[in-house]
Order: structure tokens, then C-alpha cells, then sequence
């Protein structure tokens, strides 16, 4: 990917080695309404709730660092400025086109370990995410490594495929999609459709890419084999060695690489329909 060519973005905190700001008490309603925020947020809940930190109840208040003054400086912060502005140049061609709306540009946030966001206090073993309640992504490296190392995932287009992907979570709570999701409940079937929703659109950023020159041989390769290794299906017989289908949250690989590759081949948003 030639990622060293792009625009990089200024859209960016990066908060890496500063405190993550207030954590909520392990009791109560408000823990509900955090774990599922992060469910439609793609995230995982259990994570969440594992690592919500003060179980007996009090409410801590840590003032949140100032900048990174290393921001930008080393090459995964100028790796993901890059591919957020690719998708900023992207959707902000795309989204009046085809949706006849505006496009308004999210936040990315670097953190370790630990994060606190609208949707709540948590730690980066729910992986990356976005969060619509303020329309930032989230972002721990330490994941790279891990779809590099744990699910034999690597390269450069294959991050981009994951920052790509929460981009198209907030391409959805832009055109309301993510509201009528939580209007309707919920529920599994309707976030693995969520889920596979914003790959077909990490799909369509691809297809931008590669017009303007940026995709490389191989490449969409490496993103395939990213959104096959993070298929609910191969998770499962990873960790628990058998599949069950009806617990599917993000869709099995097969369904995220399909998705994605419709995206890229078409750049259409109107081929994106995953809830009918």
C-alpha cells in the first residue's frame, strides 16, 4: 500500500500513555447501557464488563493528558493519519453522491490499554471501535500485533481494512442506520448485518484507493485474510473449538470477506443492503 503518498489527517488524538479519564462502578444500569453501547459498536461486551474498573460503585475522576508530544512522529501515528484522511477524501466524494448528505468526518483516538469514551470505560481487549455517542474511533496499536501475530493477518492494507472498517460504523450512524438498529432492539441478527454493512463500506474506500493509485498487487489480499481471521466462526473454533451460529455478532468469514469484495468491486453504496 502506498500509504507514504497520502494526505494525513489531522483528525487525530493521540492519547497513548496518558490516563483514559472517569471509570464508571461494576454495578447497575449504567453498566447495561455501557456493554450494549459497545455491542453496537462492534466491540465486545464481556471485555467490557471484565474490565470495568472501581467495582464498588465509587466514581474516579482522572484529568485526561495533554497531547502526545510524540503525535504523528512515529510511523504507526503517521500510518493511521494517512489512511483516516484517505477515507475522509473518500467518503466526503462519496457520500453526497450517492447518499446526497454531507460528509462529517469522525475523530481517531490512539490510546493504551485503557480508554474512556461517550461509550463508556474500557480496555483495548474489545479491540477497536467506534463510538457514535461522540463519533470517535478508538484505536490501541497493540491490535496490529495481534492480527499480525494471533490471527495470521499481516500488512499494511490489512490494518487499513480494520481503521476502514470503523470508519464505515460512522458512515452508518451518519445516514441513522446505527439508531434504527438500537430503535429495533438489537439482537444478533441485526448486528452481524451492522457488522458486514461496514465492511461492504471499508470495501468501497478500497475501491477509491485503488483509483487513486494507492492499492498495490497483493493488498486486497491482505485484507481479505484480515476480515477472514476475524470472522465469528474462526474466533470460535480458535477459543472454544466448535461454532455456534446463532451467537454470531459480526458474521462468519466467508460473509466478511463477500462483503468486503462487493464493496471494492463496485463502490456502490446502494450494494451494501446486508439487513434485507
Amino acid at each position: 500500500m502506498r500509504w507514504s503518498d497520502l494526505r494525513q489527517s489531522s483528525n487525530v488524538e493521540d492519547r497513548r500513555g496518558f490516563g483514559g479519564g472517569m471509570a464508571m462502578g461494576g454495578g447497575g444500569i449504567g453498566v447495561l447501557i455501557l456493554a450494549l453501547a459497545v455491542y453496537l459498536c462492534g466491540g465486545d461486551p464481556r471485555a467490557l464488563l471484565d474490565n470495568l474498573q472501581n467495582p464498588g460503585g465509587q466514581v474516579q475522576q482522572q484529568q485526561p493528558g495533554p497531547q502526545n508530544p510524540n503525535s504523528g512522529s512515529d510511523e504507526n501515528a503517521k500510518f493511521a493519519r494517512a489512511v483516516l484522511g484517505s477515507t475522509e477524501d473518500a467518503w466526503g466524494q462519496i457520500l453526497p453522491q450517492q447518499a446526497r448528505i454531507r460528509y462529517s468526518p469522525p475523530v481517531l483516538v490512539l490510546y493504551t490499554n485503557q480508554i474512556n469514551s461517550a461509550c463508556g470505560y474500557t480496555s483495548s481487549a474489545v479491540g477497536p471501535f467506534y463510538c457514535p455517542g461522540d463519533r470517535k474511533l478508538y484505536l490501541d496499536f497493540a491490535f496490529f500485533d495481534e492480527l499480525r501475530r494471533e490471527f495470521k493477518a499481516p500488512g499494511d492494507f490489512a490494518q487499513a481494512y480494520v481503521i476502514a472498517h470503523e470508519v464505515g460504523h460512522h458512515v452508518q450512524n451518519l445516514l441513522g442506520t446505527m439508531d434504527k438498529v438500537e430503535r429495533a432492539g438489537g439482537g444478533n441478527r441485526l448486528s452481524v448485518a451492522l457488522e458486514l454493512q461496514a465492511d461492504c463500506y471499508a470495501g468501497i474506500w478500497a475501491s477509491y484507493a485503488q483509483k487513486q493509485g494507492v492499492v498495490e498487487t497483493g493488498d486486497a489480499e491482505e485484507a481479505l485474510r484480515a476480515a477472514s481471521a476475524v470472522g465469528d466462526d474462526t474466533i470460535q473454533k480458535r477459543s472454544q473449538g466448535y461454532v455456534v451460529p446463532d451467537s454470531f455478532t459480526h458474521g462468519s468469514s466467508q460473509q466478511r470477506m463477500q462483503w468486503f469484495s462487493r464493496g471494492m468491486q463496485t463502490g456502490d453504496m446502494r450494494q451494501c443492503e446486508t439487513f434485507r
